[in-house]
């Protein structure tokens, strides 16, 4: 019978093979005073504008132990997401299936595994519940959390999906990632189109992806002139990282641009019809936006 040692590097092992490029392993309890302190005071701020899932169950989002019973182990995964072919105008993270679906059922996956070896409960998340994901891959030891509010990964860059098994089994734990190597570096900073990434912090409602992807309603004014070429998201402050350069084209199957939306051009975007935008996205991230809310964007852009 393995040891927990041995069963934790098995389980990294297997992550890997099912796609994920890094796996870590913390020890599951409340998060610490500072991010708790942080967190709270960025929302009395309205920094998440009208997202008020972020102020829901917050006990669970500071103890992630109150989503599993007995939960003592939280598995950490991440999946590179930096596309081969640029495709203008949406996010890079958005240009495939629906990452939800394509993190999840890997990890949905690796559970099974676990449970072949040491039977456990445990729950995967992905984007998906009240989980300070980025907060736990840096106690994971995956990386650190930049001044892009992005975590960041030595080697490997910011463009990564993050996921997580919470089991009731005690495992091997990594060092959480000691400081943070961004120095003095401002460049995320500079590039933020709309100043939404300060020193001060990060306020979402002024943040291109918020507002195309998440905000309902007419757009500011005269945004489409810091929109650049982008009606889906926005990338300026991962790009301008200069850990970026590390980055690798994903070879996820599921991740990859469907040949149809490759082809599109500008004016395939300006003419795009509600059916057609079904036909695109009907797997992808992209659908949280909606039609309407799309049209809204890319009539944005044409107006600059």
């Amino acid at each position: 019978m393995m040891d927990k040692k041995e069963i934790s590097t098995y389980i990294k092992a297997e992550a890997e093979r099912l796609g994920f490029d890094i796996c870590g392993i913390a020890q599951a309890m409340p998060v610490n005073s500072e991010t708790i302190r942080y967190c709270n005071d960025w929302l009395k701020e309205g920094n998440n504008g009208s997202m008020g899932y972020l102020e829901r169950n917050c006990d669970k989002r500071y103890d992630p132990t109150l989503l599993v019973d007995g939960c003592r182990s939280i598995i950490v995964v991440a999946m590179n997401y930096t596309p081969a072919v640029q495709i203008n105008g949406i996010s890079d993270y958005a240009q495939g299936h629906d990452y939800h679906k394509a993190v999840k059922e890997r990890l949905f996956r690796l559970l099974k595994i676990i449970n072949d070896i040491i039977p456990c409960n445990g729950r995967a998340f992905c984007d998906s519940a009240p989980v300070l994901e980025r907060y736990w891959a840096v106690q994971a030891g995956l990386g650190w959390i930049g001044k892009n509010r992005q975590l960041i990964i030595p080697g490997r860059g910011p463009q990564f999906f993050i996921g997580e098994l919470l089991v009731d089994i005690e495992l091997d734990y990594d060092r959480p990632f000691e400081g943070e190597r961004c120095g003095e570096c401002r460049r995320c900073l500079e590039q933020c189109p709309t100043a939404a990434l300060s020193s001060h912090g990060f306020d979402a409602r002024k943040c291109l992806s918020y507002l195309t992807i998440e905000h309902r309603g007419e757009l500011p004014e005269n945004i489409g002139k810091k929109m650049k070429n982008s009606f889906y998201g926005c990338d300026c402050c991962q790009k301008a990282c200069p850990h970026s350069r590390f980055a690798v084209p994903n070879s996820i199957a599921e991740l990859q641009p469907s040949p149809e939306l490759m082809r599109m051009n500008d004016d395939d975007w300006k003419n795009l019809t509600e059916e057609q935008y079904k036909r695109l996205f009907a797997h992808s991230a992209v659908e949280r936006c909606g039609y309407e809310q799309l049209r809204r964007n890319i009539k944005a852009l044409e107006s600059k």
